[in-house]
């Protein structure tokens, strides 16, 4: 380096000529200083460390993924500060960035990366499940040359991803870096949150980045609601004999959870939420039905046939097998933040759109003009609803505490609700069984503390979720439970909980077979969980599910990401109550 004098105001800084790293050159140039000033050294970026600079800017502080990309090859972003996580397959480090998303209720977008062709090919499945559930990430796959993009046999990811994806781009100008990013970021933070891609041909990855670049990251904003849809709304509500309220994730994203509460308790009227928005009132609240999905408790059926009208807020209604099924005749009220699900599946009387925590808060202050401090019904509603569910509760004892072998799925969830500590736990449930077990038995209370998901139900997906969530909150205690078809999926993977310090608990629910279906599987699992780097365990005895599981947890805590096979019967009934 030396330095050379322009006239007697300035120097300037040269910085050498050009050298090669990883086969490509990277480029050094003169930067103009004061004299008096200690001169700054500057390099003239290349497209994929002002990528990693964006990311950088934009508070994101993980970028998962899978090689070859040049963010992980050429050490771009592990140099701008972010931490990078390579998993053994690019779905799974997509349903990671997908867990952070939701966890953080989209305060935090982190991002994935992947090689052009086959990455892309991998990909596509995890971005489409978190398109489904509403998870906002970044995605920045590698695409083939510009020159060969659309020439045969290339696969175009680009058309592909764009059906899966809220905003979806190909970045073939350098200087349009900061424009596509502030684009891809916002379109992931506001409104619907939803993955945007930005593809990056791989020859564009070594081109200079503009001289002067300088990103300026994107904001996050909150939609408003029309305060004269609001007095109707009110109205329904106050008047209705028996309402019912619905939530949705979209009270996650707007930490809505105080709003919704109050509204609850003002109007006395009964909570139950979707499956992703699972955790968004607590559910040992006496106004609580639990979570509507496949398998869904008792009380929250009872409830739906016996209302006059449904609010739902923060949902899209979206008709699915794993979501709730609204009755006919009912007076619908629809709260969204996004109004192309206004009347997409469920007719609606009348219709809020705008984020949940503001429509919430607009709608509590006109309840309590309303309504008198006590409309006197409050103990009429709880004890109906603890009346119906305890004898829910009753019909289901006998497999809940079941001391059959194999052992029965449902005491194995029975046993995880009495050991483990909910206030400290994320939870989440693979695709089939496992979900349709879980969800109407395990009980929570924290805002977040379960990963709801259902629309798609990809199989493999929850294990991707549970490293996701202990990488973004390593106090908690992460647990993702699987069949034997999802850890066939992506159990692999349970290597990279291991090697990234990511010490979960994953419960493999093993009856031989893909849940109803007469597909025979088999394998020591358990076995497989030591050899990638775990605490392995089979348990085979009902009586031996709680121990096993303190054992585990105990190793979590120590640092050692665990996994328990439980070999289990083939249970086929589900808690689905019939509508009348």
């Amino acid at each position: 380096m030396g330095y050379q004098s322009f006239g007697s105001r300035q120097t300037c800084v040269i910085l050498g000529t050009t050298h090669r790293r990883n086969g490509h050159d990277r480029y050094f140039y003169i930067l103009p200083c004061r004299s008096s000033e200690y001169p700054q050294e500057r390099l003239v970026m290349n497209v994929t460390e002002a990528i990693a600079h964006a990311l950088k800017e934009e508070g994101v502080e993980y970028v998962f993924g899978f090689p070859s990309n040049p963010l992980f090859d050429t050490g771009a972003a592990e140099e701008a500060g972010l931490r990078t996580i390579i998993t053994r397959q690019e779905r799974t480090a997509v349903h990671m960035a997908d867990a952070i998303g939701r966890l953080t209720s989209g305060d935090e977008v982190v991002a994935f990366a992947c090689q052009h062709g086959p990455g892309t090919e991998n990909s596509i499945g995890g971005v489409a499940q978190a398109y489904g559930e509403s998870a906002p990430l970044v995605a920045i796959p590698a695409g083939y040359d510009r020159a060969k993009t659309d020439v045969d046999p290339k696969f175009n990811s680009l058309v592909t991803y764009q059906s899966v994806s809220k905003t979806c781009e190909q970045l073939t100008d350098p200087d349009a870096i900061g424009e596509t990013f502030r684009r891809a970021f916002s379109a992931a933070r506001n409104g619907r949150p939803r993955p945007a891609v930005v593809e990056v041909p791989k020859d564009v990855f070594w081109e200079d980045a503009p001289e002067d670049f300088e990103y300026i990251p994107s904001t996050a904003n909150r939609a408003g609601v029309d305060p004269e849809s609001v007095p109707p709304v009110a109205d329904a509500l106050v008047d209705a004999e028996n309402p019912v309220i619905f939530a949705g994730q979209g009270v996650h994203y707007a930490k809505a959870w105080d709003e919704l509460k109050e509204l609850a308790e003002t109007l006395e009227a009964p909570v139950a939420t979707s499956l992703n928005g699972k955790s968004a009132f607590p559910e040992s609240h006496p106004l609580s039905l639990g979570a509507g999905s496949k398998s869904e408790p008792g009380q929250l059926a009872h409830f739906l046939d016996e209302c006059d009208v449904l609010f739902g807020v923060g949902c899209s209604f979206t008709e699915t097998a794993y979501g709730i099924t609204v009755p006919e005749g009912k007076r619908v009220i629809h709260s969204t933040l996004d109004p192309t699900d206004i009347d997409k599946d469920v007719d609606s009387e009348l219709a809020l759109v705008g984020d949940a925590q503001v429509v919430l808060d607009a709608v509590v202050d006109a309840v309590e003009e309303r309504v008198d401090d006590d409309r006197g019904r409050f103990d009429d509603v709880a004890d109906e609803i603890a009346s119906v569910k305890a004898d829910w509760l009753d019909e289901w004892e006998g497999k809940l505490t079941s001391d059959e072998t194999p052992i029965n799925p449902y005491r194995v969830i029975h046993e995880i609700t009495n050991v483990v500590d909910e206030s400290e736990t994320i939870i989440t449930a693979d695709a089939g069984n496992p979900r349709d077990f879980l969800a109407p038995f395990y009980e929570t209370d924290e805002p977040l503390s379960y990963i709801g998901w259902g629309k798609t139900t990809q199989l493999g997906y929850g294990l991707g979720l549970a490293i996701g969530a202990k990488v973004q909150f390593p106090e908690k205690l992460c647990i993702n439970i699987m069949g034997d078809g999802a850890i066939g999926m992506t159990g692999l993977d349970f290597e990279t909980a291991a090697r990234e310090d990511a010490p979960i608990l994953t419960i493999h629910l093993n009856n031989y077979e893909m849940a109803s279906y007469d597909t025979p599987f088999s394998g020591d699992f358990a076995d497989v969980g030591k050899a990638l780097g775990g605490y392995g365990e089979r348990v085979e005895d009902p009586e031996e599910v709680a121990p096993a599981l303190e054992r585990a947890i105990e190793k979590t805590e120590e640092g050692t990401p665990a996994l328990l096979e439980i070999i289990t019967a083939k249970e086929t009934e589900l808690s689905r109550p019939d509508l009348e």
